[in-house]
């Protein structure tokens, strides 16, 4: 790394040595479907903000740094490392300011973005519905012009955080008579409008992060466009490209989670400790680690890729293809290795949430198709 990279990584190290307390650490182990730790993690967040480190990427006029793609990735390993908590707003930050920062109105920068970066409001993302999934393209949320206003009505579903929300970047419908990718619209709702209704998913583990939100003739006012009238494909585009580029950082968290199972064996009773002299559990780790590396190394590429004008975004999805898998490859590990009532049974809830890796920010499935076509240069079919 450059040598000001370097010093970029050694001030936010000193930072979080001062500021990160055992007691936010622990909120972030719980989840926030635990008030407690919400609330924790959510004073967090405007302690981020305060110090500039809520959100590095942002240009300073928003409250950001500016940051390099490098100081990007030193600020993901620094922070996991650290096991600081992502901030509650982790989508909308990632994703959904970059589409307010590109097509937004200066009254909506202005009004949602200092907000979004305090945890002030809580935002969502309606995308994915039930019969629409991963295909965007296939949302059947209906908007309706009538007067001054646009009138929603539809359901999303698996919406992080959307009972929580206090904003939907939400895509609808709006010209049903347009192909599938076009006739999509962008809009900015407040998730407290009447006709309005959330209601918490619970997933294997009992965590309810997620929602199911519907929408019953929701009147939503014109104003509340993000970008133009049936353009919302480009601002989703806009807004998943960035996902990508989180995604393409996550093996930090991946090589912790290694370390902390590596840790739990060596803590553990006398027959579990014996496993770290077992050959076949020292393969299974060694495995392990070997791939964790070949992520980051994947990860580099990425980040290569967007520094010198290449196309980052391929390399990204099989990246997450990657991550996902190892992910879950790791978790069963764990619980392999220390059952299901070892830490509290941490890894046996890991082992169930783990499932969703290969969901979560993109399907498996979608993100090896854009491997074959961008990647490997197999035609569309």
């Amino acid at each position: 790394m450059p040598a000001k990279v370097e010093a970029f990584r050694d001030e936010l190290r000193a930072w979080l040595t001062a500021n990160l307390t055992a007691e936010v650490v622990a909120a972030g182990t719980r989840g926030l479907s635990d008030d407690r730790a919400w609330e924790v993690v959510r004073a967090w967040n405007r302690t981020l903000a305060d110090a500039g480190w809520a959100a590095i990427s942002w240009p300073a006029e928003y409250g950001g740094r500016g940051a390099t793609l490098l100081e990007q990735l030193v600020h993901a390993e620094e922070t996991t490392r650290a096991r600081a908590p992502q901030p509650i707003n982790v989508i909308g930050m990632n994703n959904i300011a970059p589409a307010l920062m590109a097509y937004g109105t200066a009254e909506q920068r202005r009004r949602l973005l200092p907000r979004m970066l305090r945890a002030d409001d809580v935002w969502c993302q309606g995308m994915s519905e039930p019969d629409a999934g991963s295909d965007l393209a296939s949302l059947r949320t209906r908007a309706v012009r009538d007067g001054d206003d646009l009138v929603v009505t539809g359901q999303k579903t698996w919406t992080s955080l959307g009972h929580r929300a206090d904003w939907c970047q939400l895509f609808v419908r709006t010209d049903p008579d347009a192909p599938k990718h076009a006739g999509i619209s962008c809009l900015v709702v407040d998730m407290h409008l009447p006709g309005v209704t959330a209601r918490p998913l619970a997933t294997l583990t009992g965590e309810t992060d997620f929602a199911e939100v519907f929408f019953d003739e929701v009147r939503v006012p014109v104003d509340a466009l993000l970008g133009p009238l049936n353009e919302g494909w480009q601002v989703a585009t806009t807004t998943l490209s960035h996902e990508r580029v989180g995604a393409a950082r996550l093996y930090t968290d991946l090589r912790v989670r290694l370390e902390r199972l590596v840790g739990d064996l060596g803590a553990a009773g006398p027959h579990d400790r014996r496993a770290l002299a077992d050959p076949a559990t020292l393969q299974r780790l060694g495995e392990l680690a070997l791939r964790v590396k070949h992520l980051e190394l994947l990860c580099q590429r990425s980040a290569s890729a967007f520094l010198h004008g290449g196309d980052g975004l391929a390399s990204a999805s099989l990246a997450k293809t990657v991550w996902g898998e190892l992910g879950q490859d790791l978790a069963a590990a764990g619980f392999d290795l220390l059952g299901p009532a070892t830490a509290d049974g941490w890894w046996a809830d890991h082992r169930l949430a783990a499932r969703a890796l290969t969901i979560a920010g993109g399907t498996t499935q979608v993100n090896k198709n854009v491997t074959a076509q961008r990647v490997l240069g197999l035609p569309r079919r």
